[in-house]
């Protein structure tokens, strides 16, 4: 699902828009037994530690390896962009000890994430703030790492995200990330999907990247088509649990995409900073 639509100091309509909605979404989230349900059983998987629950299409293995290719050890600094409620970033936090900073357009998806914390035991070693791919409010070289997970496709510039990212990269730092690669001609026209990639590898090359793997999911379109057939079947049942406009958001974003199929595939790439 989207997690994020990142804007910069001059917000357009439909980016506050998409604000708003996941403000509204994130309101409600954890309430929705049924979601939780759904993701589990035909996203993330049983074996997903629910403390680290999300809304991506990531399964525990994809968050393993993409974990492995950051490379991170104690007390390094990892950036999750388009962070969300924060379940991959933390879970990453949790195995390695690094620093956590995420960052989200949304306000009350960065209260979702804070919220988790102490629970987690990682009082001190996790903060979050507002942020976007193109303006993270980090430093020049202050981070190790950064990850980001289900996002950038959404970016409304794809080139400026990836030179953000490289701008807060120390050089020999790693990116990691999930996205999904899209289809130009099936999404032409539309708002949701702006500045569409088939390839992330030219931008990331262009950036100062130098790539380290760049691989397809496996099973990835199987997930999509089954956890958003299961969100539209349930669609009274998530109005009831999280409310009309959050439910709403929800159930237009699974139509459109089983109905367009926009992505042509998802990938999990890593780089380096040279």
């Amino acid at each position: 699902m989207r997690t994020v639509a990142p804007y910069g100091p001059s917000v357009t309509e439909s980016e506050d828009l998409v604000a708003s909605g996941y403000d509204a979404f994130y309101r409600g989230w954890g309430k929705s037994p049924t979601l939780r349900s759904i993701w589990r059983e035909h996203v993330t998987g049983l074996d997903y530690p629910e403390e680290f629950a999300h809304i991506s299409f990531l399964p525990l293995a994809t968050l393993r390896a993409l974990l492995a290719g950051l490379n991170l050890c104690e007390g390094q600094v990892l950036a999750d962009l388009a962070c969300g409620a924060g379940g991959p970033g933390l879970f990453v936090a949790k195995e390695t000890g690094a620093q956590l900073v995420g960052r989200d357009l949304s306000a009350v998806a960065v209260r979702r994430a804070a919220e988790r914390v102490a629970g987690l035991g990682l009082e001190g070693q996790a903060k979050f703030a507002q942020g976007t791919f193109e303006h993270t409010g980090l430093d020049t070289g202050a981070v190790d790492a950064v990850m980001t997970v289900d996002a950038l496709q959404y970016a409304p510039d794809k080139k400026a995200a990836i030179r953000e990212t490289a701008r807060i990269l120390r050089p020999g730092g790693r990116l990691a990330f999930v996205a999904f690669e899209l289809d130009a001609e099936r999404i032409a026209g539309l708002p949701v999907w702006e500045d569409p990639v088939g390839d992330y590898r030219p931008l990331l090359e262009e950036a100062g990247f130098e790539m380290i793997a760049y691989d397809e999911i496996p099973g990835w379109r199987e997930r999509v088509e089954a956890g958003f057939g299961a969100v539209v079947a349930q669609r009274d049942t998530l109005e009831a649990e999280l409310g009309e406009a959050a439910a709403a958001a929800t159930v237009l974003e699974a139509s459109i995409t089983l109905e367009l199929r926009p992505y042509s595939g998802h990938v999990l790439a890593t780089a380096v900073r040279v």
